[in-house]
């Protein structure tokens, strides 16, 4: 087996702001493994408040690529690597080279219904109230929106996207940016502006300021779910499990995360880190079996890979040539983008 490490950056539009962040470039790694005429590709953004970034990934897999390219599997992969970014692109890789090999969709592979389109979160950066209600407004096909909140003007933020758009389903995103205390004093603004999630209020190891608040509105972790062996603690304080691809180490570490979370009775939300189209795919699979689904990364890049996820009517699609197919023949093609339209259909 042969392995390829190649860093890229993908411009924003415009910058985005979460608490304590600015975002103005998706930069990713994109993991390829060539077993001889058949190559798989995987991309992993990192977990920036991990201090993971592309380089810092590819210099993890360096050491063992020694390992990698005698052999290894999605399962052996899961001893030989902690959960993160660099994990998540060789996973992801390992899945479209099996489909390739296998002549067989990763969707057949993961033993998952066909894919459907998804209805997906459109995302606001942090911002004033104003700006965010301009932004809501613009959102005219979204049917979710998700807010970045911050300290600054929370309740006044969620009420002028909520005047603006009456009709969506509405969920926010502290990103550890509340306390307990915040979070109860803003709560009757939420409940009034029909707010039906609350991810990530408080930071990571003060989720018990969460236990007997007994919010009407769902909460969810991000940040205080990194892999499997974390889901257990949520209950109790939170209601939703939000599993990222870059945080839990790829798609098979994730599908074993919704499905513990099912047995624990939990609901579960897929995520994302930025990134491109590329990223989205695996993402889209374990969607099928979620909740909840936020993957609207691609829509805030200047540009996107060919052929890139679809955003239609408030939902996403991704094309079958894009990742986790066999690779298109003729008739293959034709049928690729019969898959296409439909997904724009729908």
């Amino acid at each position: 087996m042969k392995l390829e490490l190649a860093i890229e950056s993908w411009p924003f539009r415009t910058p985005f702001r979460i608490t304590g962040h600015v975002i103005e470039n998706a930069d990713v790694l994109v993991v390829t493994l060539t077993e001889g005429e058949t190559s798989g590709r995987g991309e992993a953004g990192g977990v920036f408040y991990r201090q993971e970034d592309p380089a810092s990934m590819a210099a993890q897999i360096e050491t063992l690529r020694g390992e990698i390219e005698a052999g290894v599997d999605r399962h052996r992969l899961r001893d030989l690597m902690v959960p993160g970014g660099a994990r998540n692109g060789l996973d992801c890789a390992l899945w479209d080279l099996e489909s390739q090999l296998a002549s067989k969709p990763a969707w057949r592979l993961a033993d998952l219904a066909a894919p459907s389109p998804l209805t997906t979160t459109f995302t606001i950066g942090a911002g004033t109230p104003a700006e965010m209600g301009r932004t809501a407004h613009a959102y005219q096909e979204a049917r979710s929106i998700k807010l970045k909140l911050t300290a600054d003007q929370p309740g006044a933020c969620v009420r002028a996207v909520r005047a603006v758009r009456p009709d969506v389903w509405l969920g926010v995103d502290a990103n550890q940016g509340f306390t307990g205390e915040t979070l109860r004093a803003l709560l009757p603004d939420l409940i009034d502006a029909r707010v039906s999630l609350i991810e990530q209020p408080v930071a990571v190891g003060a989720d018990a300021e969460l236990e007997g608040l007994a919010s009407p509105i769902a909460l969810a972790a991000d940040e205080s779910v990194q892999g499997l062996g974390d889901i257990a603690a949520l209950v109790g304080r939170y209601d939703v499990v939000n599993i990222k691809l870059d945080k839990c180490g790829g798609l098979t570490e994730a599908l074993l995360m919704a499905r513990e979370a099912r047995r624990l009775g939990l609901k579960v939300m897929v995520g994302c880190m930025g990134a491109t189209s590329l990223a989205m795919a695996p993402a889209f699979l374990l969607g099928q079996i979620c909740d909840f689904a936020d993957l609207d990364a691609p829509t805030f890049l200047a540009a996107d890979r060919d052929p890139p996820a679809l955003y239609t009517e408030g939902q996403i699609w991704c094309p079958e040539d894009l990742w986790g197919n066999p690779r298109a023949t003729a008739a293959g093609a034709a049928a690729s983008r019969a898959s296409r339209d439909l997904g724009r259909a729908n």
